[in-house]
């Protein structure tokens, strides 16, 4: 698959010839739902359990007559019924970490980036240099490259320091490095961007 690269001032950069095994596969809608839904699962914070009746730290004498107090029977003050006594039915510890076959995990990858790349809303910049971070001055130039309302930027190693400092306040441009391109943020947004760097760096790690 070739395609055309730009500048950041939406210039012609010359031609690329992406790999069809990464970028020209037939999307599956059953892949990327599993490898979402790993994703997503994965990002959840454990859930804490809550103090039981048998995990107060309070007194386990009867503190009461059984009869002829004028209130209900009470063997301890650990009963849900008193303040500061156990949780009833409260929740379980729990975690929702789930496992998925790296295989996969590389699969649901070529998959996003296929989809986006038959979708028409793939695009290679030769690079994301810029001599200074400017938040005004890269929104005009983003402007003339005619993305859609949200614009995900993958480079090679690492992101230029003045682009992610330029793109840190415009809420529709979010950057990655390359070893950070995953399913669900590139499903996420509208246009997928990448480098040449970036391109390079994901065909070695299929590669590899």
């Amino acid at each position: 698959m070739k395609l055309k690269v730009q500048t950041l001032d939406a210039k012609a950069a010359g031609d690329i010839e992406l790999n069809d095994e990464i970028f020209g596969l037939e999307p599956r809608a059953d892949i990327l739902f599993r490898v979402v839904n790993w994703q997503l699962a994965n990002r959840r914070a454990p859930a804490r359990a809550a103090r039981e009746r048998s995990d107060v730290a309070r007194t386990g004498k009867k503190f009461g007559r059984q009869k002829g107090g004028g209130t209900a029977r009470h063997g301890d003050r650990r009963a849900p019924i008193f303040v500061g006594g156990g949780k009833a039915h409260g929740p379980r510890a729990r975690t929702f970490e789930q496992s998925l076959n790296k295989k996969v995990r590389v699969l649901g990858l070529k998959n996003a980036l296929s989809a986006k790349a038959k979708d028409g809303k793939l695009i290679v910049l030769d690079s994301l240099e810029l001599k200074d971070a400017k938040t005004k001055a890269l929104q005009g130039q983003l402007g003339k490259l005619g993305f859609g309302k949200t614009a995900l930027f993958i480079d090679g190693d690492a992101v230029d320091a003045n682009f992610r400092l330029a793109s840190a306040n415009l809420k529709a441009v979010n950057v990655l490095p390359a070893i950070g391109a995953n399913v669900y943020d590139i499903l996420n947004h509208d246009t997928l961007v990448l480098t040449r760097a970036a391109v390079e760096k994901l065909e070695a790690r299929f590669n590899g």
